[in-house]
């Protein structure tokens, strides 16, 4: 991370490298792409995925979770099939939805609800939601629509279709390789459990290819590089070495996305970090220890802490908490200083 490139940069480094950047809404103080990416692009403001993502060779779509990915990959899903089938009553409603977005080009969901009126269902968090917005999010995974930009965070669909997968083994078993691969990349190293559930995680991504998943993971083992330490296995691109990385490190303060690649896998933070860290938006407040969003505080090779990040009235608010304790060096009290200033920058406070 010492030499970032610049923002003109997204596309060819950041995403493209990191494969996969997982999406969140929440907005504690920004959104878990804008704060992924904002240690890997310099220069980089909240917001500036979504005001430059017409501009990129890029996608939303579902991997192993919601997010961006380069189109390099995003082709190898499709065309996807139906984790379940529709009913006769909702593929005719998608097929009038589509014949609608064409003749429009592009579509807010607002427009085809106003179009249409499906009326409303029961999401999975319980509560109500628009039909006609869930039916998109449906159409969307199966890649009949594609997102062409946000308006005010909205997503704004047009009608797409993808190309024919493979139509042989071979071609299958290349795909869910290059997938698998990417994956690896993103997260490792990874103990053996990990590996085994992110890689399974792509029947969301392939459920056409699912039956090839196990198999995949299989010659995956084989081709990583691996090591047991204190009596777990652990994997990794072949190509990388831990040792020569571990040498890069330097005194800078980070202030991470609860979903960030380096402490996405809550099982790997604890073997590393000797402490539980939690994602605690969705339990109630009297449940929770870290905070509604509390962002991983990395520094150096450890991740020592946590902090809620506000802006209150114009101002940067920030409560910390630690594994232990504060660090007492005054380096890391000028780098803390330093990783604020960066995020009021960030934010545009």
């Amino acid at each position: 991370m010492s030499k970032r490139p610049t923002i003109g940069d997204l596309r060819g480094y950041a995403i493209d490298a990191l494969g996969f950047v997982q999406a969140d809404p929440i907005r504690a103080p920004a959104r878990a792409q804008d704060l992924t990416l904002r240690h890997r692009v310099a220069n980089y403001r909240a917001g500036d995925l979504e005001r430059r993502y017409p501009r990129l060779a890029v996608e939303e779509d579902y991997f192993i979770n919601y997010g961006f990915l380069p189109r390099r990959l995003q082709v190898l899903m499709h065309p996807r099939s139906a984790l379940r089938p529709w009913t006769p009553a909702r593929k005719r409603r998608a097929l009038a939805i589509l014949d609608f977005v064409r003749e429009r080009g592009s579509v807010h969901p607002r427009e085809v609800d106003e179009h249409f009126a499906h009326g409303t269902v029961t999401n999975y968090w319980g509560g109500a939601s628009s039909a006609t917005t869930q039916l998109l999010d449906s159409m969307h995974y199966r890649g009949l629509l594609r997102v062409t930009r946000r308006d005010n965070g909205v997503r704004v669909y047009a009608a797409h279709e993808h190309a024919s997968g493979p139509a042989d083994a071979t071609g299958r078993r290349a795909t869910l390789d290059a997938l698998v691969d990417a994956v690896v990349r993103k997260y490792s190293p990874m103990p053996v459990a990990t590996l085994g559930l992110v890689v399974r995680r792509l029947r969301y991504a392939v459920p056409q290819l699912a039956r090839g998943i196990d198999a995949a993971l299989a010659r995956t083992k084989q081709r990583l590089a691996h090591s047991q330490i204190d009596g777990i296995e652990w994997y990794w691109p072949a190509d990388e070495q831990p040792a020569v990385l571990r040498d890069r490190v330097d005194n800078q303060v980070r202030l991470l996305a609860p979903f960030d690649p380096i402490v996405w896998d809550r099982r790997r933070f604890e073997l590393l970090w000797r402490w539980p860290y939690r994602f605690e938006a969705y339990n109630p407040a009297s449940k929770r220890r870290f905070g509604y969003y509390a962002l991983p505080l990395l520094w150096r090779t450890q991740v020592i802490g946590w902090a809620n990040i506000a802006v209150d009235d114009g101002e940067l608010v920030a409560k910390f908490g630690y594994a232990a304790h504060a660090p007492r060096d005054r380096i890391f009290a000028l780098e803390l200083d330093a990783e604020m200033e960066r995020m009021r920058a960030f934010l545009r406070v």
